[in-house]
């Protein structure tokens, strides 16, 4: 039963340090992590859980680690002196596959100075009509973007392209290509 309330109680603070530290929510406070998930633990003691478990999860988001490298990470933990307990290591592993994407997209979105594309759609259609008789049953690519950031309003912006115009947007994305290819071969 002891193992049970130790593994809820970590889970609890992984969760609360996710919550403060990536999902932005200032109600979730060291303070308020320690009256409800170890009311019974000196304050230096818990203190020392703390940021070894935030320093933990820091090193486990800094390095987007998949399976294989959180077991690797966290048995290299429970080896080390002042590591984390065998009985640690799985909750932590369990709480990084139910955060991974979410903490992994509230890092992206927090480094993110403007905006951002945020979604792409596009189609092909025929013209069935036009002024000019020449542009009738010709195609026209309609591409559609929403442009914004988490926090702001989205700005959308709709574009149609006939052919030649496509083919020079895809020679330019070519050329963009090519040249970032190069600049990280030099690399």
């Amino acid at each position: 039963m002891a193992d049970a309330e130790s593994s809820k109680a970590l889970s609890g603070l992984l969760n609360g340090i996710a919550q403060s530290r990536y999902y932005g929510n200032p109600e979730i406070t060291e303070e308020l992590l320690k009256t409800e998930l170890y009311p019974e633990l000196p304050p230096n003691e818990f203190r020392a859980l703390h940021d070894k478990m935030q320093g933990i999860i820091k090193s486990i988001v800094s390095a987007d680690m998949d399976t294989n490298q959180i077991d690797a990470f966290l048995t290299a933990q429970t080896k080390k002196q002042g590591g984390i307990s065998a009985e640690q290591s799985p909750v932590i592993t369990k709480f990084w596959k139910n955060h991974k994407k979410k903490i992994r997209e509230s890092v992206i979105n927090q480094s993110r100075w403007e905006n951002g594309l945020k979604s792409l759609k596009w189609r092909i259609d025929v013209k069935s009509q036009s002024r000019h008789t020449d542009q009738v049953n010709s195609s026209a690519a309609i591409v559609e973007m929403e442009i914004g950031t988490k926090d702001k309003d989205s700005e959308f912006l709709c574009l149609e392209l006939n052919e030649m115009k496509m083919n020079e947007i895809l020679k330019k994305l070519s050329e963009v290509e090519e040249s970032l290819a190069a600049l990280t071969q030099i690399q």
